[in-house]
């Protein structure tokens, strides 16, 4: 039986509908269940969790080395009371296909005499301790004697489940944070401050993710670093509804291009020839 070049169409438009109605589905269904209220409620706030023990509440201390960095979730504002020339250290977990971005604040007391400018740095490093690189945001800030605070801001690339060994792309895992002064007058050191830092993430990686899988790279000091509903799965990522949508759009497009080049059958018979007449089908003798 032959199929004309119009019932494909239709069945490749029917079949294409049917597709993207079961991809808006099955969209659909992880967000119902991420914003069902009988889910954890740690999750509401962002894909991390804190060192066991300490609940929901923010931790307001920061480790002095990436062995003792603390833990902090995705969308805690950590605090901390240190001293000026002291490196602080935090450390939150990153899954794949997120944009993370963290911030920094450090508060100066205003009974604090200060003797001249200062330069803070925000670094932000992976499990295996390489630098990432900030897309945009002022990761080190120089600020006057007479200041009140400083602001520092990072917004890291699309966190990826999987790249290439020699590229230093960010891969999901526990992500380090490391806020220190670096330059001070001698005289200023040691002078008391107050540092809070908060890491978030929204949207996903859309057409920057990438199919694959890797294991989480989380460094052995900090274990407990993983989101609370467990890493993200790899078999699936927006990619899926690119290809699928963008093969299904050729497809269309080649069968119109091949109906409108065609051109109706009966045109292309002369009709200065008179067409045959046909014989009857059966058995002749």
């Amino acid at each position: 039986m032959r199929t004309s070049p119009r019932k494909a169409v239709r069945l490749l438009t029917v079949t294409a509908a049917g597709l993207l109605a079961a991809a808006a589905l099955v969209l659909s269904a992880g967000g119902a269940v991420a914003d069902d209220p009988s889910a954890d409620p740690s999750a509401s706030t962002g894909t991390g969790t804190a060192t066991p023990g300490d609940g929901d509440a923010a931790p307001t201390e920061a480790g002095t080395s990436f062995r003792t960095a603390t833990v902090v979730r995705q969308g805690q504002e950590a605090t901390a009371d240190a001293s000026a020339g002291d490196y602080l250290y935090w450390t939150f977990p990153a899954d794949s296909g997120q944009n993370v971005t963290v911030k920094a604040t450090v508060t100066f007391p205003e009974t604090a005499t200060r003797h001249g400018a200062a330069t803070w740095q925000l670094d932000v490093y992976d499990g295996l301790r390489r630098r990432q690189p900030c897309r945009f945001g002022a990761q080190s800030r120089s600020v006057a004697a007479d200041a009140g605070s400083v602001e520092l801001v990072c917004h890291l690339r699309a966190i990826r489940s999987w790249a290439d060994t020699w590229s230093n792309d960010p891969l999901r895992g526990g992500y380090f944070l490391r806020l220190t002064v670096l330059d001070l007058p001698a005289a200023d050191l040691g002078q008391p401050v107050r540092a809070a830092v908060k890491a978030t993430s929204e949207g996903t990686a859309g057409q920057q993710a990438v199919d694959g899988s890797v294991t989480p790279v989380v460094s052995a000091y900090a274990p407990h670093v993983a989101p609370s509903d467990g890493w993200a799965g790899t078999w699936w990522s927006p990619r899926w509804l690119w290809t699928g949508g963008g093969g299904l759009l050729a497809a269309l497009a080649g069968l119109g291009a091949h109906r409108l080049a065609r051109g109706p059958i009966r045109s292309r018979r002369d009709p200065r020839v008179p067409e045959r007449p046909r014989e009857p089908v059966g058995y002749r003798d």
